[in-house]
């Protein structure tokens, strides 16, 4: 398989991407749990369908110490019990903030209040800016269909 258009070498994709990028360290400062951020970006991409971004931040979190476990069943995490509250309450905002479409009203007030309970505002910006991030990159990704499997952990760090 091989992507419609090539966004990695693309000089007008790289400025947009750069953009992404900064949006990106403004999450890693709000002091959301990494572990969580990658949960949250590969729950993403598992329902947006975005193998790529899978594929990568599955490896990143494994590259950072993810238990392979926990990995797998993230799909499947509201009947694993190797997930904190937070997490869950972190999983249940992407699930619910990805597939807002889908729901008339948005995101339901329990949903958010079960992510309030366990995180500051510092890191509820982090999470709702991370997760309209990752849904911006799997729409990329997907669009172009850009292929996956050939991700290395840290390939695009400079």
């Amino acid at each position: 398989m091989e992507a419609r258009l090539n966004i990695v070498d693309n000089p007008l994709a790289g400025r947009a991407v750069k953009h992404l990028n900064a949006v990106g360290r403004v999450v890693a400062e709000s002091g959301l749990p990494a572990a969580t951020q990658e949960l949250v970006k590969i729950r993403a991409s598992q329902i947006n369908g975005c193998g790529f971004c899978t594929d990568m931040h599955t490896k990143d979190a494994a590259a950072a110490g993810e238990t392979a476990q926990r990995l797998h069943l993230v799909a499947a995490w509201r009947e694993a019990k190797v997930f904190t509250e937070a997490e869950r309450a972190a999983l249940e905002l992407v699930e619910e903030g990805t597939r807002i479409a889908d729901a008339a009203g948005g995101v339901p007030d329990d949903v958010w209040a079960a992510a309030a309970k366990h995180y500051d505002d510092d890191q509820l910006v982090g999470l709702m800016t991370l997760i309209a991030l990752i849904n911006a990159y799997n729409r990329m990704n997907v669009i172009v269909r850009m292929p996956a499997g050939d991700y290395q952990p840290g390939m695009f760090q400079h």
